[in-house]
């Protein structure tokens, strides 16, 4: 039986330990910690009250937004497929508890922190039938845990980035048993199900499926009511910013200062990744600094303004396509570069920062002529001055920047159909009737 180390558990255990302390300095950390205070009670009063035995239980897992968005077109076609089960979703980050309730499931909240004493009682609760890992967010005591008591794991939207930490000695060791534990993995490309193997998965149960957020993101903009006000606040001449950090936003509001004293119709609308009042104010300060128009938050707009700042979460998708184009957050620093995929599927042209070799999608875009990246330096001019000069062309010739855009979009029609695939895969994980033999409570 596949087994986590002593070492990992002591890990864990010191991790979840040292979570309130780490809270104290680190205002995500502690909305995670918070979160996650009495989840494994709400966790079992569901079970207790809700959870029919008959009913084959589908179990996803994904650590954020991100990957909760792959993670959601496959549970939606799967629960098309197997209208009779029950699906449950959970997620790590605080960031994704808004996107979680609104899923259509019939129990979403945190996952408990990966220790025994939490995982055990957890398992006992729910006894899936399936448990889904979205992306590479495996926790290797719930897998193996899960594994041991028949459960099938899998792994949906599977994709490794080359410089990934799990690759390195010691997670690549401590997470070893974890991914050892998984049924079925659906791989997004060959280079990832090729590092998947080196990270513990056995080679004769991955498969190539590609990547379920293609169909997720063209669903969420075909969603979009052609009368959401928030359409309404961008323009011809507007650079919708998404998922900005402060590299991003020196940048950002540099090239807007340059280009809005030759064309002052330019409009910016700025989406920070963390929106949180210390923030908004710093962004507000640096505006004021580069002597633009005083920044509007979306909260008090009556409608398009010069520098519109979005204080609020949740929007972003839709307001891609109120821009003409879109810049992505993330390329100028450590945390890696946010989703290419939202505006590529709005038929607007992309940019982004220089660090982004680790997002297939943003190489993808760029081989097709949808997107053009920031250089770092050396030779070219600065990155603003760059930038700056990429907003002028495209306000200057709508149908180059609509071509652009028509290309990045082909990008995503071209990857749909891996929701439908992958879900096809788990559907034969799954028990066909409620007289087969299920999980067993340990």
């Amino acid at each position: 039986m596949l087994r986590t180390s002593g070492t990992y558990r002591i890990a864990a255990r010191v991790g979840a330990a040292l979570a309130p302390a780490v809270g104290a300095i680190h205002a995500k950390t502690r909305a995670g910690h918070v979160g996650r205070r009495g989840a494994l009670e709400r966790w079992r009063t569901w079970a207790a009250r809700a959870r029919h035995p008959e009913a084959p239980l589908v179990w996803f897992h994904a650590s954020s937004v991100g990957e909760g968005l792959q993670a959601e077109s496959v549970l939606r076609q799967l629960q098309a497929l197997r209208p009779d089960g029950q699906f449950v979703y959970s997620h790590f980050s605080p960031s994704a508890a808004p996107f979680a309730r609104r899923l259509p499931v019939a129990m979403a909240d945190y996952l408990p922190y990966d220790v025994p004493e939490m995982i055990d009682p957890l398992l006992d609760a729910l006894r899936p039938d399936l448990l889904v890992f979205a992306k590479l967010d495996l926790w290797p005591e719930l897998a193996t845990r899960a594994a041991a008591r028949g459960t099938r794991v899998a792994l949906v939207a599977a994709t490794v980035s080359p410089g990934s930490g799990r690759l390195r000695w010691p997670a690549r060791r401590l997470l070893a048993p974890g991914y050892a534990a998984v049924t079925h993995a659906a791989a997004i490309a060959e280079a990832d199900a090729e590092r998947l193997a080196r990270l513990g998965v056995p080679p004769d149960r991955i498969t190539v499926l590609g990547d379920p957020r293609y169909d997720s993101v063209a669903a969420r903009v075909q969603a979009v009511p052609t009368n959401d006000p928030l359409l309404q606040l961008g323009g011809p001449s507007t650079l919708v910013a998404g998922s900005t950090w402060p590299s991003d936003e020196a940048v950002l509001l540099d090239a807007f200062a340059g280009l809005h004293q030759k064309r002052p119709e330019a409009r910016l609308i700025l989406v920070p990744h963390e929106p949180t009042l210390a923030h908004l104010a710093a962004v507000e300060r640096e505006a004021e600094r580069h002597g633009l128009p005083r920044p509007v938050r979306l909260s008090a707009a009556s409608g398009p303004a010069p520098l519109l700042l979005v204080d609020r979460v949740g929007v972003l998708a839709t307001l891609y396509g109120a821009g003409a184009a879109a810049y992505v957050g993330g390329g100028f620093g450590r945390a890696g570069l946010h989703s290419v995929l939202e505006p590529a599927a709005w038929a607007v042209p992309v940019t982004f920062g220089p660090y982004w070799r680790n997002s297939h999608d943003a190489g993808v875009l760029l081989t097709a002529g949808g997107a053009e990246a920031l250089a770092a330096g050396g030779d070219e001019p600065p990155a603003a001055r760059q930038l700056q000069h990429m907003w002028e062309r495209w306000i200057d010739d709508n149908e180059a920047r609509r071509a652009q855009g028509r290309r990045a979009r082909a990008v995503v029609e071209h990857g749909l159909g891996a929701a439908a695939r992958t879900a096809t895969s788990l559907l034969s994980l799954l028990r066909t009737s409620p007289t087969e033999a299920r999980p067993a409570q340990a």
